[in-house]
Order: C-alpha cells, then structure tokens, then sequence
C-alpha cells in the first residue's frame, strides 16, 4: 500500500542483498552491489535524503533480508485499550516496538509495556499477525510483521519510560491521534473484535 518507487527500490534491495549473500563469484558480487548503490539513488532522488544516510539506514545489513519483527502489547480495561504517546511523534500506538535477539515475543512485549507504561503484565494470546505492507501506513523503508499479543494487568501503576509521554485507555469509538507507522485505527478496531468474542481466530496479514 506504499509508493511503487519504495517498492521497487525494497525489492532491488532485497535482491541484492541476498545476492551478495550467496554468491561466490567476484562479478556477479560488482554486479549486486550496483543494485544496491541504485536502490539507495532511487530512494535519495524521490526522498531528498543524502546518500550516506539511506546507505547507512536501508543498505547496511548482511545476511538474506527477511522482514522486521514488531510486538506490539494489548491491554483491555473496562472495554478500554492501553496506549503510550511516543515522543518521537506526539502520536498514540499499542506499547511495543522491535523484538530484541535472545527474547521471544512473550518476554519481548511484557518488557516493552513495563518499559514504556509501567505496567506488569502476562502474555495471554496472541491475536493477530499485522504486515505493514497489508495495511494503511505510510511508506517506510522496511516490511514489518507486527504480532499484537494480548496482555493482562498483575500489577505496578501507570508510568512513563523514555520513550513515551503519555499513557492512557481508550474506547473504540474514541481514539486518539494515531502514530501511523506503528498501528493504524482498522487494527485497533479489529483487536476490539477479541474483546466482544475472546474464542476469536488469529489475524493475520
């Protein structure tokens, strides 16, 4: 759902790094990293950033490119859900953020939501599987797969980490203004859906 030019630039990307990855052949290796140097021009001429920078951002990995992996925390209270207001964007998400190496999902977003509200809470169920590239947020350099992991409350009180300036529950009908990158309102109402009916199927994509 994001621009054809930051696809197109994605996937050469994509491409080149998993061909730099597996090849053994010195040409072929001069030839992916010239498809790497094009997807960085592609994103400096449509995005205004200099070069180093999207070098720095979009082309430093090794390895095959797979998606990213986001735990993002849901808490239900008196038919409310928990949400941080970031700093970064003044804006309202689901407490969460990127999975740490060595953590699974579980011990990832109980520790994002102590981090970020105060809150300490236990993982539950997971409720939905989200790809960013499935869904109405803005263009952004990555895929993410966003699992969305129900919560419960065992104790602490609310409390703001460094990340976050603000915490608070919200009805489905009033939500606040939204970060964008992190979750969209079609999610936050679809995650609703598992408050009325708990025996609810996963989501996914």
């Amino acid at each position: 759902m994001s621009d054809k030019w930051l696809e197109w630039a994605k996937q050469i990307q994509s491409l080149a790094q998993a061909g730099l990855t597996f090849t053994n052949d010195m040409y072929d290796k001069e030839r992916y990293e010239q498809l790497r140097t094009l997807s960085i021009e592609i994103m400096n001429e449509y995005t205004g950033h200099d070069f180093e920078s999207i070098r720095d951002l979009f082309a430093n990995e090794t390895g095959y490119q797979t998606p990213k992996v986001d735990v993002r925390g849901v808490v239900f209270k008196n038919d409310r859900i928990l949400m941080v207001r970031e700093k970064h964007d003044d804006a309202w998400a689901l407490p969460g953020g990127f999975c740490d190496v060595g953590e699974s999902p579980r011990e990832n977003v109980t520790k994002e939501i102590q981090e970020e509200a105060g809150f300490h809470v236990e993982a539950k169920k997971l409720l939905a599987v989200f790809d960013t590239n499935k869904h109405a947020h803005p263009p952004q350099p990555y895929q993410y797969y966003k699992l969305c992991i129900q919560c419960e409350i065992i104790s602490g009180e609310a409390s703001l980490g460094m990340e976050t300036k603000g915490i608070d529950f919200f009805a489905e009908d009033n939500l606040p203004n939204l970060s964008l990158n992190r979750n969209t309102e079609t999610q936050i109402k679809r995650l609703f859906e598992f408050l009325r009916d708990p025996e609810k199927p996963a989501l996914f994509d």
